[in-house]
């Protein structure tokens, strides 16, 4: 009987301690994340920084002066060290969206779709989306930043990476976005509703690698033509051809899956932004119909003694009044509005330029030039007569515009890419156009790069000091490689 109690005790502790182990387990979080739920988050990581007015993260808008400041005016004067704004936009790349988006693609790797995803074009599909992602993703940092770690800079057992030649990455790139497009195969499937851009549809997928493909070509214009060249009209057939094709993400109502926009400027109750005036003193020179979407109206009754609904900018880089000048406009600052990170109008302001440049990409500078401008119009829902009118100006029509095509697209492609802030820098650093001045208490010229994290100076020294040497000086004056003249 004795031995027959000891059984049962021991049985009693062992099954006691199996439940309590049980009851340590946490069963709210997963044991494992898919390869496509990583993508998705990284997705929207993307967007989020490329989207953002939050001046921790995102200040490209400032730089090509669409907006000023009201109060604290910091970023308008090119002081991105107090918020360590380089680091911010640094980490949440290669933390928050490249690492992701690289443990996304090893996971479908070593994934089985037995019963979901019956053929293996499908995986093939998503690893070659994953890729083009990572390809975008890095062509930001390195136009951002030039030099930047790449061949090591993933690897977790690696925490001193050095830092990789801009040219170097960006050739490589356009090698890995030829393979990825060449291994998309429309007639099957991919990430369905865990891609929030394209919903899995594989021949968007390809039309936007191909314009991403086209706009890395022509940056590389005056570095190396030859590949230029060959990039931009290997590119041109199969870019976007409609607005239906622009890369973009729709918001929700809530946070925090709102838009940037609206949570930094509504949500947040902040008071921080206005229209700049050398942006909208643009605008109204040319009587521009986007005004209306772009900005709100104010009463300048307050300046003289007619009422008078007004588009007005604060002046540039100092302290403005919220109540004077002209806000960002409604349909900006919906949390549904949707986020865009290429978008038809860009393409075929890419493709006047590379006409232009005497590449064979169909059409003619001037075709492609009010293709631009109309597909612009389009987006914003101005009127087609309005629209018409505006390209029927001498001062906008392609042929007596003033200046070379460089100034002509320039002007109209900065403000097209009006709510693009970070590709309106790159075209303005391309196009060397509009003239834009830095304000009286700048702490630099305009910047044409993102100094190096704080970070990497303290803990990654040895390459960080190496890189800068490389590029000319780690300041935000120094132009990048693609960049020099």
């Amino acid at each position: 009987m004795k031995k027959i109690l000891t059984i049962l005790l021991v049985i009693f502790v062992f099954s006691s301690c199996k439940k309590l182990e049980d009851y340590n387990k946490n069963t709210k979080d997963p044991i494992a994340v898919s390869g496509e739920s990583l993508f998705t988050g990284a997705q929207k990581n993307l967007f989020d920084q490329m989207v953002s007015t939050n001046v921790n993260y995102n200040v490209f808008r400032f730089f090509v002066q669409y907006w000023t400041e009201t109060t604290y005016v910091d970023e308008v004067n090119y002081d991105l060290v107090t918020r360590t704004i380089p680091d911010n936009h640094w980490d949440k790349l290669y933390r928050d969206v490249l690492k992701d988006f690289d443990e996304s693609g090893k996971i479908i790797t070593a994934t089985s779709y037995l019963i979901i995803d019956p053929s293996p074009a499908v995986k093939k599909n998503k690893l070659a989306i994953v890729e083009v992602m990572k390809v975008f993703t890095m062509s930001i940092l390195v136009e951002t930043f030039g030099d930047v770690p790449y061949f090591g800079a993933l690897d977790i057992n690696n925490v001193l990476p050095v830092y990789d030649k801009g040219i170097i990455i960006y050739t490589d790139l356009i090698s890995r976005l030829n393979v990825a497009i060449a291994d998309m195969d429309p007639t099957f499937g991919s990430f369905d509703d865990a891609d929030n851009m394209y919903q899995g549809d594989v021949a968007s997928w390809i039309k936007f690698a191909n314009s991403l493909k086209l706009r890395m070509g022509l940056l590389l214009s005056d570095v190396d033509a030859a590949l230029a060249q060959t990039t931009v009209e290997a590119a041109a057939a199969g870019v976007f051809t409609s607005n239906t094709d622009n890369a973009r993400i729709i918001y929700l109502s809530a946070q925090p899956n709102s838009n940037p926009v609206y949570n930094d400027v509504i949500a947040s109750g902040r008071r921080d932004f206005v229209a700049a005036n050398t942006f909208v003193d643009s605008l109204n020179n040319l009587n521009d119909p986007r005004r209306q979407f772009y900005f709100t109206q104010i009463d300048t009754s307050s300046f003289d003694t007619i009422v008078k609904l007004a588009y007005v900018g604060g002046k540039y880089g100092r302290s403005n009044s919220y109540r004077k000048y002209s806000h960002i406009g409604t349909k900006l600052v919906q949390p549904t509005f949707e986020g865009t990170i290429l978008d038809y109008s860009e393409v075929e302001f890419l493709l006047a330029e590379a006409a232009a440049r005497g590449f064979n990409v169909g059409g003619t500078p001037e075709s492609h030039y009010n293709a631009a401008i109309n597909a612009s119009m389009d987006y914003w829902g101005v009127a087609t007569a309005d629209a018409d009118a505006y390209l029927a100006d001498p001062r906008i029509a392609y042929s007596t515009a003033f200046g070379t095509y460089k100034q002509k697209i320039g002007l109209q492609k900065w403000i097209a890419l009006y709510n693009r802030g970070f590709e309106a820098w790159t075209s303005w650093r391309m196009l060397d156009y509009p003239l834009l001045e830095a304000p009286p208490s700048a702490k630099s010229d305009l910047p044409v790069r993102y100094t190096y994290p704080i970070l990497e100076q303290t803990l990654n020294g040895t390459n960080y000091q190496n890189a800068s040497t490389a590029i000319g000086g780690d300041n935000v004056t120094t132009k990048l490689f693609w960049d020099l003249q």
